[in-house]
């Protein structure tokens, strides 16, 4: 059932579609996303961040690897890999960066729905910034 959320998700990023990424979140979803600030808060800043995506990008393509979901009777949580990569207006081609992804999820009235995500990078801590050429 969670995997069904995930292949949900992907589709919808991958049809530029916000209102059917918002049937996957809840309302007052935390999401510790790529983009400043440290968190945003609420489905209203979650789509914001994939709207501005998808303003920026002319195509999108969005996979997730490795997931590893653990699933109780009112929580549920998955951890992998994602990356989305797009072409941008001009028709360049950008391969993305494979980044890290947990999805946690509570069950509300009955239907799955994603309260927390995080997406992040490694650190090289003594350079201070991000590695995003790794792959899994």
């Amino acid at each position: 059932m969670i995997l069904r959320h995930i292949d949900g998700i992907i589709d919808a990023i991958q049809a530029k579609d916000l209102e059917g990424l918002r049937q996957h979140y809840s309302t007052d979803v935390v999401s510790f996303d790529i983009d400043p600030p440290l968190q945003h808060l609420g489905i209203d800043a979650k789509l914001k961040n994939w709207a501005n995506v998808f303003t920026f990008c002319q195509e999108v393509t969005y996979e997730v690897r490795d997931l590893m979901p653990t699933v109780g009777e009112e929580v549920a949580f998955t951890h992998g890999f994602g990356r989305l990569s797009s072409t941008l207006p001009d028709g360049t081609a950008a391969g993305g960066m494979w980044v890290r992804v947990t999805f946690c999820f509570r069950k509300i009235d009955g239907e799955w729905l994603i309260t927390h995500d995080q997406i992040s990078v490694p650190l090289d801590t003594l350079g201070g910034k991000g590695i995003t050429d790794l792959e899994p």
